[in-house]
């Protein structure tokens, strides 16, 4: 498999409710940020790093993201569709989606990062395992005293004044080998969720890629807000120069 070949399956079928009222008019990959939308964004990005091909699994208002997008050729690349007849999570689709490479990337649509994307397919490709799931380092306050107690007694022990907590989150933007799709049961749904607790139960050799620069899940509304004024002041680091708007 030479790199230059590798597949990007998009997935670009959910509903997206916690963005409402956008997504009460707009599929959720088309999104506005700046001049684009969220997909078209990620399209660049992909072109940008080398890829030729996207595979699209689409559901929800699918029609209007095929007529936005079309077959690719504006963004430099070969597009295609594999159309979700019912909803079925965000790894439910792979057993139906017919030619798929040995290794591929699958990634949700509604990511927004400046992630190099073919660095993680190398990294998988390189240390030979089944999956490969990008991850960040995120950072979350809670906005609530948090009691440290010793249940033996009922007694406080200590004490946190909205405490920041720091967790290593799935990025939404993996590599898999192709007998991942093994585990997936076909025509359920099945999310990403579900193939975690079962790879991890049966042992697949599972590794993670570390990221550190910008990625928000514009499908949370506060994510949303976040990534609109990281974008606007950070401009280049989505869209390097090379890349056209």
């Amino acid at each position: 498999m030479r790199s230059d070949c590798v597949q990007v399956v998009l997935m670009a079928g959910g509903k997206g409710t916690r963005l409402r009222p956008f997504t009460s008019v707009l599929p959720k990959p088309l999104v506005p940020i700046g001049d684009l939308s969220i997909v078209e964004l990620i399209l660049k990005q992909l072109k940008y790093y080398g890829f030729k091909e996207v595979i699209m699994s689409v559901g929800y208002k699918a029609e209007i993201i095929m007529a936005v997008i079309g077959n690719g050729s504006k963004f430099g690349l070969k597009i295609s569709y594999h159309i979700e007849k019912k909803p079925l999570g965000t790894v439910g689709a792979l057993p139906q989606i017919r030619g798929l490479d040995d290794n591929f990337i699958i990634m949700n649509g509604d990511i927004c990062t400046n992630l190099n994307f073919m660095k993680l397919y190398i990294n998988h490709l390189k240390c030979g395992c089944k999956a490969t799931i990008g991850s960040y380092a995120r950072k979350e306050k809670l906005d609530l005293g948090v009691l440290e107690v010793d249940n033996s007694n009922k007694k406080i022990v200590g004490f946190s004044e909205k405490p920041i907590y720091e967790f290593i989150i799935s990025m939404g933007i993996n590599a898999f080998h192709k007998s991942i799709i093994d585990l997936i049961p076909n025509g359920k749904f099945f999310g990403f969720d579900d193939l975690m607790y079962k790879m991890i139960k049966e042992n697949v050799d599972i590794k993670y890629f570390p990221f550190d620069g910008l990625w928000y899940d514009i499908g949370r509304p506060d994510d949303y807000e976040r990534m609109l004024e990281s974008f606007k002041n950070n401009l280049e680091a989505y869209l390097p120069k090379g890349i056209d708007l």
